[in-house]
């Protein structure tokens, strides 16, 4: 099976940097970015199969990414799971009505949830 690439955008290098090995030992291939801008960026060169993303980012916002990305053919089909602190039903419906495939709050998931969710969402057992 081909593996698969996980695009983290995260600006909190400890959060990012822990995902990136956490997912690397998952058998999962990483790349990330601590910006809105950057991630729009590696999402269009690089084809990631799923984007995980927080809302609060520096340069450009997680909405702003989403917006961007679901209005480009060529990463309107990527999904996005939201990985954020910001937990109100207003902010999960914005996010969700811009195209996220569903949302994460950081503070009520472990890693092993984190990585669980992306098998659900990528269909892989």
């Amino acid at each position: 099976m081909k593996t698969k690439k996980i695009l983290i955008v995260e600006d909190d290098s400890i959060l990012q940097k822990t995902l990136q090995e956490f997912l690397s030992t998952e058998g999962f291939e990483t790349t990330s970015a601590s910006d809105g801008e950057k991630a729009v960026e590696l999402a269009r060169s690089g084809k990631p199969d799923l984007i995980l993303l927080d809302i609060i980012l520096p340069k450009k916002d997680g909405y702003e990414v989403i917006k961007d990305l679901k209005s480009d053919q060529g990463t309107r089909s990527i999904p996005i799971i939201l990985l954020t602190n910001l937990g109100s039903m207003h902010d999960v419906e914005k996010a969700l009505n811009l195209g996220a495939t569903t949302y994460l709050v950081k503070a009520d998931y472990k890693l092993e949830e984190v990585v669980a969710k992306i098998k659900e969402v990528l269909s892989i057992n």
